[in-house]
């Protein structure tokens, strides 16, 4: 049996691991997009190191988009296998794709009026929204806990990771040629204290151990700590420079833990009474759906809602969804507060917000989670004076904070907490993913310093014998 990463090697996003029996049979871990990648990121997401058509099953850790964003595309080239996750990852991908193949067309429809221009052949969309919707007839899910078949010789079972709705743990079980051989594989970890989600589930001990390290180098401050932050630079943002305040947000998450924490401020009666707009239909639709599956929840969050039933929402939320209403938005003078996709600033309606809002020194951006070294975001966050929105170029004259630690992500330390439920000497090996080769380094030898052994970090395209 054999191991290939395809993706999220040495880089943060592209999650794609390929497992190759000894019987010749190939399950895919995730198949996520490439993101933030300036003009590779077409080629790279169309090249996939595989064909479609020979995969037989895909498991699927959680319904980012890097992780996830990619499954129209197999399905339109040819793998009509079984795409197996959890029922609310599954919800989630319901929207979150047909999304994604909008801003496939869309895209792919702006890049061609210039491709016209320059005279060169139009492109194809890398899938569209019925790509995606036809994707969804191949969705398997299984809750929490439960042992599932998916062939004679593979069985799975998820637990929850605590990143984001739905995500999860994957706990597999492969008869290899008549040797049981046990593969964990994180996804990506969340956080110990999680104010809407549980806490990462301790899982069935591995031979082998597929693990993120996305923050692998850092801890994250103290969360109460941060609402008093949040708390400060809304009123310098709102009251008293009397500005815009814009929080670019992963649509499913880090929208709904940010509206959370604002709804704890106005129950504690410190929320200055500015309006707090929600400008994205995703996360509108993602909001509605964590509304459904209180199962993921946890016990803070459970008993809040005996008191208040809809954590989501408060006087002067507006969740936005109509373009025209959003565009108003950048008409308005007056102070608020606009959370709207993307995180990473890559795509979606906060690239319009920016381009209206961040030459202004009245307003600020609040960088809530992580961004891709190239991306938007990451050149917003590290301070540069001018950035390029749309091939225009605007000075960055708006306040520029950060808060961490709304990341969905777990720090190093809450990683290795979480992963203190394995025996480390029955690990077989250890395989970091999903982080940057630096950041990566610097985690495997922490997790020597925890007698974690055997730690490979995989190139892309590498391949391994289990």
């Amino acid at each position: 049996m054999k191991i290939q990463f395809l993706g999220a090697a040495r880089e943060v996003t592209g999650s794609k691991h390929l497992i190759t029996t000894g019987n010749g049979k190939k399950c895919l871990l995730d198949c996520g997009f490439f993101q933030g990648k300036g003009q590779e990121t077409d080629a790279m997401n169309r090249n996939l190191g595989f064909e479609p058509r020979d995969i037989d099953y895909l498991i699927l850790s959680h319904a980012h988009i890097d992780h996830a964003g990619l499954i129209p595309y197999i399905v339109k080239n040819g793998f009509h296998g079984m795409i197996v996750c959890t029922h609310a990852t599954r919800d989630l991908c319901s929207i979150m794709l047909a999304d994604s193949g909008r801003i496939q067309e869309n895209d792919t429809r702006v890049h061609n009026k210039r491709r016209v221009l320059d005279g060169l052949e139009p492109l194809e969309p890398i899938y569209t929204l019925a790509d995606a919707e036809e994707s969804l007839k191949y969705f398997i899910s299984i809750a929490y806990g439960v042992n599932f078949k998916v062939s004679d010789e593979i069985q799975v079972m998820f637990t929850d990771a605590g990143h984001i709705l739905g995500s999860s743990i994957v706990n597999l079980t492969i008869n290899d040629k008549g040797v049981e051989k046990k593969i964990a594989f994180t996804g990506d970890l969340g956080r110990l204290h999680n104010s809407i989600l549980k806490t990462p589930q301790p899982f069935p001990q591995a031979d082998f151990l597929i693990t993120e390290s996305t923050y692998g180098d850092r801890v994250h401050e103290n969360k109460e700590d941060s609402q008093k932050k949040l708390l400060e630079v809304v009123v310098d943002t709102c009251v008293n420079k009397k500005g815009k305040l814009l929080i670019p947000s992963f649509s499913v998450g880090r929208t709904q833990e940010i509206v959370y924490a604002l709804h704890q401020l106005v129950d504690k009666g410190w929320l200055p009474r500015v309006k707090v707009y929600v400008d994205s239909p995703l996360s509108v639709n993602a909001t509605n759906i964590m509304r459904m599956h209180p199962e993921c929840f946890n016990e803070d969050i459970l008993e809040h809602m005996e008191k208040d039933p809809d954590p989501f929402g408060f006087n002067n939320l507006i969740y936005v969804r109509s373009v025209a209403d959003s565009k108003a938005l950048n008409n308005t003078n007056e102070p608020c507060i606009i959370i709207s996709a993307s995180g990473m600033m890559e795509a979606g309606r906060i690239k319009h917000h920016l381009a209206n809002s961040i030459s202004n020194p009245k307003n600020t951006v609040l960088v809530v989670g992580y961004c891709a070294p190239s991306t938007l975001g990451a050149k917003i966050a590290r301070g540069d004076q001018e950035v390029s929105i749309y091939g225009t170029m605007y000075k960055v004259k708006a306040n520029i904070s950060k808060l961490e630690s709304y990341s969905a992500h777990g720090d190093y330390n809450e990683m290795i907490v979480t992963l203190s439920c394995q025996d480390k000497t029955k690990l077989k090996k250890v395989f970091l993913v999903h982080g940057e080769y630096e950041v990566q380094q610097h985690y495997k030898a922490t997790l020597e310093q925890n007698r974690f052994a055997n730690i490979e970090i995989p190139e892309q395209g590498q391949e391994f014998e289990l």
